[in-house]
């Protein structure tokens, strides 16, 4: 099928209103670009916004305000699409308001057809079958894969969740698990489960239990649907909540994948959900703040097992030092 793209430049002061009149030409399904948003996430507005960001991104910092929308090319399109034009040239001539800030000679719309068998499947080609340790490989579904003897394959397809495996964060996690997980007997709390990915690791490494956790809506979704495809739905039970708010859970493996500023402020909850001498294995941590981390981890009251490194990226195996 083929479907008109329109993009329309225009400025922050018009954005909303722009978004309202769309929305009242029927038009609800579209993609806003804020200037605003973005320059915020440069300047880490939040403290935990991000710990590493591609210098890239900083050649973006004139990026345009504007909305991107598609309407497929039927009758209606075309109707909408003249509509839509006619609209965009009545605004255009409108006289600014200085009062109200209404000021529309910015704005600038351009579109073109485009084919969706051009890019609907095309994503498919980056994503083939990994090898994350010797024994583990993660796979998209439409790719086959024969296994090698003793080597335990995870399905998971890309989405809008975070972790396919292939980031150093997520198989550092990976190798950890491998070697701490004790089979047939230890249970596992994954904190943000994200995808799922380590959760469904546990379970074909022999968890006997695993609870994931996410305070996302759209990854506990996201994880649901790959533990199906998985076939451990009787293994693995995913909710959404915050481990340091009304989750009572105790496990024998605790295991975060998350970012720096995160794992410290989790820590001091961790042992509370850990028996006895609980193994906490925490990543998504720049090598840069490897140190902050193990002396938060250290000060809740655990001892450093081992540390993995890959690129700029560590993970960190932990143990309680006494039973709790």
């Amino acid at each position: 099928m083929r479907y008109f793209e329109i993009k329309i430049n225009t400025t922050q002061d018009e954005i909303d209103l722009l978004t309202c009149i769309l929305m009242d030409m029927g038009i609800a399904g579209f993609a806003i670009d804020d200037a605003r948003d973005f320059r915020d996430l440069l300047n880490k507005k939040n403290p935990h916004d991000w710990d590493y960001i591609d210098e890239n991104l900083y050649e973006m910092e004139n990026l345009k305000t504007g909305i991107t929308f598609y309407l497929e090319e039927t009758e209606e399109g075309k109707r909408i699409l003249k509509k839509l034009q006619e609209k965009i040239e009545e605004l255009i001539k409108v006289v600014p308001d200085p009062e109200n800030k209404v000021d529309f000679n910015q704005l600038e719309m351009n579109w073109q057809l485009v084919d969706d068998a051009d890019w609907k499947d095309k994503w498919k080609e980056y994503f083939k079958p990994v090898k994350l340790t010797e024994r583990i490989v993660v796979k998209p579904t439409w790719e086959a894969y024969e296994a090698a003897e003793d080597e335990l394959i995870i399905e998971i397809d890309p989405g809008m969740a975070f972790g396919t495996g292939t980031h150093p964060t997520t198989f550092l996690c990976i190798q950890l698990l491998e070697k701490y997980i004790e089979k047939g007997k230890d249970t596992v709390l994954d904190i943000g489960c994200g995808s799922g990915i380590l959760s469904i690791t546990a379970a074909l490494l022999g968890a006997s239990a695993i609870l994931a956790v996410d305070i996302d809506p759209m990854a506990v979704k996201v994880t649901k649907d790959n533990i199906k495809t998985n076939h451990l739905s009787s293994e693995v039970r995913v909710i959404e909540g915050d481990l340091t708010n009304g989750i009572d859970v105790k496990a024998d493996i605790a295991v975060a994948n998350l970012m720096a500023d995160l794992v410290i402020s989790l820590s001091e909850d961790i042992p509370r959900h850990l028996k006895g001498k609980g193994v906490y294995i925490s990543s998504g941590i720049l090598i840069e703040k490897k140190e902050q981390v193990v002396s938060a981890i250290e000060t809740c009251g655990f001892k450093i097992l081992e540390i993995l490194e890959e690129g700029e990226w560590c993970a960190i195996a932990a143990q309680i030092k006494g039973e709790i």
